[in-house]
C-alpha cells in the first residue's frame, strides 16, 4: 500500500474515532437528561475529598446550574451563595462547556455583588455528562503587585535620568565655558549637586529593596529611642544650620520599642530630613515622643509650607510629590515617605501626618512599646 493511500486511510479512522466520541457524549447526556427527577447527578466518590484540600477555588455544577459541592476557598471569595454561581461571567463559561463538552481556560473579571470586580483565571471541564467542574484562582493581588512593579521600574527608570541628563549637559557646558572660571565653578556647583540627588535616589532604593528583603523582621531587638532620635537629628544637623533651623527635642526618654534598628532609624531620619527641607529659614523642627496605651508617637512637627488636603492620602506613595517643580531645590527623591510606611507596617504600627497649607504638617510615627526601659538604666550604671 502506498504512502497516500495509508495516509488517507488514517485520517478517515482518525474522524471515524473523534465522530464516535462526540456521538457517545451526546447520547450519554441525552440519556442523562431523559431520566427522571429521582436520579439527580450526585459528585463522583472521591472529587469531595479532593475539593475539600484544594487551595483553589473549586466547584461543581449540574444541569441546572445549581452547585452541588464547593470548596473552602470558593466560598471565601465569594463565588457561591447558597447553591447558585455569584458570577455571571462564570455562569456563562459553565454554559458552554456544557453546551459542547470542551475544556475552556481563560482570564476574566468576574463581579461578586457588591465587591470590587477580580481577576481571576478559570479553567472549566465536563465532569460526566451532566456535571461541570470549574477551578478558579484569584489573580487580583498578583496583577496589583505586578503593576505596582512596573510603575516603580518606570518611576526609577524617570528619576534616575533625570540627574544623569542634568550632569551631561552640564560638563558639555562646562567644557564650552573653559576659558570662564566663574562658569567653570559655577557649573561644577550645580554637577555637585546634581550628583548628590544621584547618590541619594540610589541610597534609597536600597534602602527600600533591603527593608523589603527583611519583612518579616528577623531577629528584632530592644530599639532606644533615644539614640535613634539622637542619629537622626544628627543626619540633618547640617542642613538645619544651613538654612537657620533649629531641631528641638522633646517628651518621654528612655523609651523602646522591639524591632530593627536601623529600619526604625531610618524612618525617623527621613521625617526629620523632610521637616527641614520644606521648612522656612530661621524656622523651628520639634521632635517628640509620648505614651498612649502601650504605643509610642514619634511625632515629627515643622513649620513649613504644609500640604494641601487633597494630596494627604497620596504622599505615602512612591516617588509622589505634592510639588513636582519643588522637589529639586528640596533635593527630594519621592521614596522617604514610603520607606516610613512600610517600617511601620513591618513593626506592627503606623504613620500618620496632619497638615495645613502655610501652617506646617505633623508627622507621627507610631509604633508597639517594648517595656523594657530599665535595661538601658542598667546598661549606663558602671
Amino acid at each position: 500500500m502506498d504512502p497516500t493511500t495509508q495516509a488517507f486511510l488514517a485520517a478517515v479512522a482518525g474522524a471515524l474515532v473523534a465522530g464516535s466520541a462526540v456521538l457517545a457524549w451526546a447520547l450519554s447526556d441525552r440519556q442523562q437528561r431523559d431520566l427522571p427527577p429521582s436520579s439527580a447527578p450526585t459528585v463522583p466518590d472521591g472529587v469531595g475529598s479532593v475539593l475539600s484540600v484544594l487551595r483553589s477555588s473549586a466547584v461543581v455544577v449540574d444541569g441546572a446550574d445549581s452547585v452541588l459541592k464547593a470548596s473552602a476557598p470558593a466560598y471565601a471569595l465569594g463565588l457561591v451563595r447558597g447553591t447558585r454561581l455569584v458570577s455571571t461571567e462564570l455562569a456563562e463559561l459553565v454554559h458552554q462547556v456544557r453546551r459542547d463538552g470542551q475544556i475552556r481556560e481563560t482570564e476574566m473579571s468576574i463581579s461578586l455583588g457588591e465587591a470590587s470586580p477580580r481577576l481571576v483565571t478559570a479553567r472549566v471541564a465536563p465532569l460526566g455528562a451532566r456535571l461541570v467542574l470549574a477551578l478558579v484562582e484569584d489573580r487580583t493581588r498578583e496583577r496589583r503587585v505586578e503593576e505596582v512593579r512596573r510603575d516603580f521600574v518606570a518611576n526609577v527608570s524617570h528619576e534616575l535620568k533625570t540627574p544623569v541628563g542634568a550632569i551631561r549637559l552640564l560638563a558639555e557646558t562646562m567644557g564650552d565655558a573653559a576659558d570662564d572660571p566663574e562658569a567653570v565653578k559655577r557649573f561644577a556647583d550645580r554637577m555637585v549637586t546634581e550628583s548628590d540627588r544621584l547618590t541619594k535616589l540610589v541610597q534609597q532604593i536600597i534602602e527600600l529593596s533591603r527593608l523589603q528583603a527583611d519583612d518579616p523582621l528577623e531577629k528584632p531587638v530592644p530599639v532606644h529611642l533615644d539614640d535613634v532620635i539622637e542619629t537622626a537629628v544628627d543626619t540633618s544637623s547640617i542642613d538645619a544650620a544651613a538654612k537657620g533651623i533649629s531641631i528641638l527635642v522633646g517628651g518621654v526618654p528612655d523609651l523602646q520599642v522591639f524591632g530593627n534598628e536601623r529600619q526604625v532609624t531610618a524612618a525617623i531620619s527621613n521625617l526629620v530630613s523632610n521637616a527641614v527641607s520644606y521648612s522656612e529659614s530661621d524656622a523651628t523642627v520639634l521632635v517628640t515622643t509620648r505614651v498612649d496605651d502601650a504605643m509610642i508617637d514619634i511625632s515629627v512637627v515643622d513649620q513649613g509650607i504644609g500640604i494641601p488636603a487633597e494630596d494627604l492620602d497620596r504622599i505615602f506613595e512612591r516617588f509622589y510629590r505634592v510639588d513636582p517643580a519643588r522637589h529639586r531645590s528640596t533635593g527630594g527623591t519621592g521614596l522617604g515617605l514610603s520607606i516610613v510606611k512600610h517600617v511601620a507596617a513591618t513593626h506592627g504600627g503606623e504613620v500618620r501626618v496632619w497638615s495645613a497649607e502655610g501652617q506646617g504638617s505633623t508627622f507621627t510615627l507610631t509604633l508597639p512599646q517594648h517595656f523594657g526601659a530599665e535595661r538601658k538604666n542598667e546598661e549606663d550604671r558602671p
